[in-house]
């Protein structure tokens, strides 16, 4: 018997998880009575783009804005992968379905979740990317993308009016994914900056609803 549903919401750069947690109000189907969800906080480090402040942050970043072609720190974006494996590995220890458990992130933590499906060895029930981009251009990262990750699903939101991590970021995703042999769905959000709005969560909602394997 499944245990419900689980959702790990990753923040951006400087941000932390506490300060996302009215997110979850917003779902208010009866299919998300059983969900628990994680709000972490990204450990604080020094951050290149930020001359070397020290603010929560995922994994480190070169420079802002962030572009399609914008160097990538692989090293310390793995270790953070880590970190949110183990996360998710508790969770199906514990007894969740892996396809019941949805990652979603904004920004940095839209990066960290895109690489954290991708080299995920099971199939999750999906990963959301919010104005996030690809964290890694190596080929050795493709080579370790099993089977089973690619058949997890992508929701990819970027807005286009976005100066932080510019549009063409968010455009590069898809192209991407179709290369590695995913599936992901790609919303633009006209005039939207870097943030999030109403709008994206409530697809957001609907979109995780859709696949919500129901525990019989």
């Amino acid at each position: 018997m499944a245990s419900g549903s689980f959702i790990l919401w990753l923040h951006g750069l400087g941000d932390s998880g506490p300060a996302n947690e009215p997110i979850k109000s917003l779902f208010t189907s009866p299919q998300f009575a059983n969900t628990r969800w994680s709000f972490p906080s990204a450990p604080s480090q020094p951050v290149t783009c930020n001359y070397g402040a020290v603010m929560p942050s995922w994994f480190d970043i070169h420079e802002i804005p962030v572009t399609a072609n914008s160097p990538v720190d692989e090293s310390s974006l793995l270790k953070a992968v880590q970190n949110v494996h183990s996360v998710i590995d508790k969770e199906v220890a514990a007894g969740t379905d892996p396809k019941n458990v949805f990652l979603c992130g904004f920004s940095q933590g839209g990066a960290l979740t895109l690489a954290s499906v991708l080299l995920y060895p099971k199939t999750l029930g999906g990963g959301a990317v919010f104005s996030g981009w690809v964290p890694f251009n190596s080929s050795s990262i493709i080579e370790q993308i099993t089977p089973e990750a690619k058949r997890t699903p992508i929701l990819w939101s970027h807005g286009i009016a976005d100066g932080t991590v510019l549009f063409e970021a968010g455009q590069a995703g898809p192209p991407f994914l179709q290369h590695v042999g995913m599936n992901c769905e790609f919303k633009a959000y006209p005039g939207l900056a870097h943030s999030l709005n109403g709008q994206e969560l409530q697809h957001l909602e609907s979109w995780i609803k859709a696949r919500l394997q129901s525990s019989s």
